[in-house]
């Protein structure tokens, strides 16, 4: 299980080669990359800042790694979220799932992902470029991406 929230800039190719050192298990490595954007539809951002509980948030994390785990068939498992003031264009997260198959991949990095969206405990505050600042509110297109892992089994 590997599952970290950081401040630190992710270093992308050392963690996959990290996630599959050694193993001859794997047939699929899915990963999904967040990354800021530089606009949120009314004004360019200047920056995001992500707050979250420390303990507790890493807790949360490995308690979803563990259901995917238990959901799909996955080799290894990876979470890294960072949190921070980060701007346009830094990366804000890393989901890798690996598998001896890729559906198996695929569907473990979306369903982290719908939760990562949803229900982790991270706080986003906007920074737009006419100096307001506002809090993110959650999506309903993200709830309703989330809402159909409920509906399995």
């Amino acid at each position: 299980m590997a599952v970290r929230v950081q401040k630190e800039p992710l270093e992308l190719s050392r963690e996959i080669a990290d996630l599959k050192a050694d193993r001859k298990d794997i047939g699929a490595i899915v990963t999904f990359i967040g990354t800021v954007r530089d606009t949120t539809g009314q004004q360019p951002l200047i920056a995001m800042t992500l707050e979250h509980y420390p303990g507790m948030t890493e807790a949360e994390l490995a308690r979803v790694e563990s259901e995917a785990r238990e959901r799909w068939p996955l080799q290894e498992c990876l979470i890294i979220h960072r949190f921070g003031r980060l701007l346009p264009g830094d990366d804000i997260v890393l989901v890798a799932t690996a598998s001896a198959h890729r559906q198996a991949a695929f569907s473990a990095a979306e369903f982290l992902m719908d939760y990562l969206k949803t229900s982790a405990p991270f706080w986003k505050q906007e920074e737009l470029a006419d100096g307001t600042r506002s809090w993110v509110e959650a999506k309903d297109s993200d709830a309703g991406a989330a809402d159909r892992w409920t509906r399995q089994t």
